[in-house]
């Protein structure tokens, strides 16, 4: 069975130009979290089959997971992951996956541009680009990150965030 990888990149945040504190720390605007709102709905609905969201630690990207959880459910775990910061790669993915037990389904959220650089590897090779709020589905066969396809890749328009 094919492990559904999705990654959900954070939600739209403050401008770093208007943020003058630690970075880590920057938050969604009140747009971008009103907008995760309608998406985390949609996703809801969608019925991907989650057991956990495992999260950056960074402040925009945990709120962002939150929001997702509470639409999805209670039962959802939610869990921060520091490897899903900057620098997280193709190995960081693996061994979360490990962590995990090789789940069915797993939704990463985290930033730019490792999302889209874990993905063009995971695919072996290519240019995606993960909007702020955007979704990307990425089947691994059997669990082996080593054969993996670009399902789909859902801008936040369609999830109805944009």
């Amino acid at each position: 069975m094919a492990l559904k990888l999705y990654f959900l990149r954070h939600g739209r945040a403050m401008a770093r130009a208007d943020w003058s504190e630690d970075d880590a720390r920057r938050p969604l605007t009140p747009e971008g979290e009103a907008a995760m709102a309608r998406e985390a709905r949609t996703i809801a609905a969608m019925d991907l089959g989650l057991k956990v969201i495992v999260t950056s630690p960074l402040v925009r990207a945990r709120r962002t997971a939150e929001i997702v959880a509470e639409a999805v459910g209670p039962v959802l775990g939610l869990v921060e992951d520091e490897r899903l910061a900057d620098g997280f790669d193709v190995k960081a993915l693996r061994a979360v996956v490990a962590e995990h037990g090789t789940p069915k389904a797993l939704m990463l959220v985290g930033h730019e541009p490792d999302f889209s650089a874990v993905i063009g590897a995971l695919i072996g090779g290519g240019r995606v680009v993960c909007k702020k709020g955007g979704l990307a589905r990425v089947d691994a066969a059997d669990g082996d990150l080593k054969a993996a396809e670009l399902v789909w890749l859902l801008p936040p328009s369609e999830l109805g965030g944009g």
